[in-house]
């Protein structure tokens, strides 16, 4: 076993964080190959190295409803990964988006001498603008993917941010290409992307396959799905005859290239969808509970979808809790099927998101290895 002088935290919440983490993780371990990472992460990250102290479906969970409920895990947690922190002298950490939890970490890491590197900036620009006090005070570098972010947090008092590519480029630029924006053919290629998570599933796909049948009574469909391995194959059990095609995971590029359209769950695979150019019609719905929450507390009046934050403009529909409808599906599909002028236009603006999720071309992995190196005794004088 190699004796790796230098130890380094990862913190990964969730799937969407790994997979942000999966875009600098082995360039990083490179950059630093005598460093030894530990923390949460899932299945890739533990293929490719990282230790886990726990598995990210144990974090999982979405919504103030489901926060509440796992609140003695989060804090035992807590306890384990700081005893860990102290016992391998642990001196940076790298905590990867799920703001709820990793704020109150990076608060935990500083009072220990820890360089907090903040990858993926938690959306304080959206709901709770007060997070960017303990930013300011508790990370070493914050990492922005979106484009206004690095001057909203400056303005805030946030003096290191640096804006980075987006990790859905980082990760599919090789596979993007200029799609080509002719008009449906027939039959029209419908892809379903129902979510991660097992309420996603339970509550999106119903109605995605009532809009199915509605619409395969006027027009031929060729109806595919994309299955989270997180989702246990008892949840498509009873759909499974509507599919024409079933992929996994890893072949969701193969996926959103074969297809003409999408159903997609609210998340950051609706700009995967927006990179490769698909037309999607966003859906989200979760519990009364989350919706009075967010209704009621939440002082956030703008887009929920990656795609539609990023263009600042509704270049997908966003149908959530009560307009998630089976009809409403099926009317906005109408509308784009039925005006090839406004579907062209709508895949001439899907071509501006390249350009719109590039940074500044810091090489990410090199500058947090650079950190590590300098808080292990090694100088590097461009990160001071």
């Amino acid at each position: 076993m190699i004796n790796h002088s230098k130890s380094c935290l990862l913190i990964t919440g969730e799937k969407s964080g790994e997979e942000h983490a999966l875009s600098f993780f082995e360039e990083l371990k490179k950059n630093s190959s005598d460093t030894h990472f530990f923390g949460v992460g899932g299945d890739e990250l533990r293929e490719k190295g990282l230790e886990l102290l726990y598995h990210l479906n144990d974090f999982s969970s979405w919504g103030y409803s489901g926060v509440l409920t796992k609140i003695p895990f989060y804090l035992k947690a807590m306890k384990v990964i700081l005893a860990e922190v102290d016992k391998r002298q642990c001196k940076v950490a790298i905590l990867v988006d799920y703001q709820s939890f990793n704020l109150k970490l990076a608060g935990k890491l500083k009072e220990r001498g820890v360089e907090v590197l903040y990858y993926v900036a938690p959306q304080a620009w959206a709901w709770k603008e007060y997070r960017v006090k303990k930013i300011s005070q508790f990370v070493h570098t914050l990492f922005t993917i979106i484009p206004f972010e690095k001057k909203w947090f400056n303005e805030r008092g946030v003096k290191r941010v640096v804006s980075i590519d987006h990790p859905l480029w980082t990760t599919y630029k090789d596979d993007l290409e200029h799609f080509s924006s002719h008009y449906f053919k027939k039959p029209v290629k419908l892809l379903l992307l129902p979510g991660s998570r097992p309420f996603e599933v339970q509550n999106l796909l119903p109605e995605f396959i009532e809009a199915i049948h509605v619409l395969k009574n006027e027009i031929p469909i060729e109806v595919s799905i994309v299955k989270s391995s997180s989702i246990k194959e008892e949840q498509f059990l009873s759909y499974n005859k509507y599919f024409d095609k079933i992929y996994n995971n890893d072949e969701l590029v193969i996926a959103l290239k074969s297809t003409d359209f999408s159903f997609a769950a609210s998340g950051t695979v609706t700009l995967t969808c927006a990179l490769f150019e698909v037309p999607t019609i966003v859906c989200y719905k979760t519990s009364l509970l989350n919706q009075f929450i967010f209704e009621n507390l939440v002082n956030y009046q703008w887009f929920v979808s990656l795609a539609n934050i990023i263009q600042n403009r509704a270049v997908f529909p966003e149908l959530i809790q009560d307009r998630f409808t089976s009809y409403n599906i099926v009317s906005h599909f109408y509308f784009w099927y039925y005006n090839e002028r406004e579907y062209k236009q709508l895949k001439a603006q899907l071509q501006k998101t390249k350009m719109q999720v590039k940074g500044e071309g810091v090489n990410v992995p090199e500058y947090m290895a650079a950190i590590i190196n300098k808080s292990y005794g090694k100088k590097q004088d461009f990160t001071s």
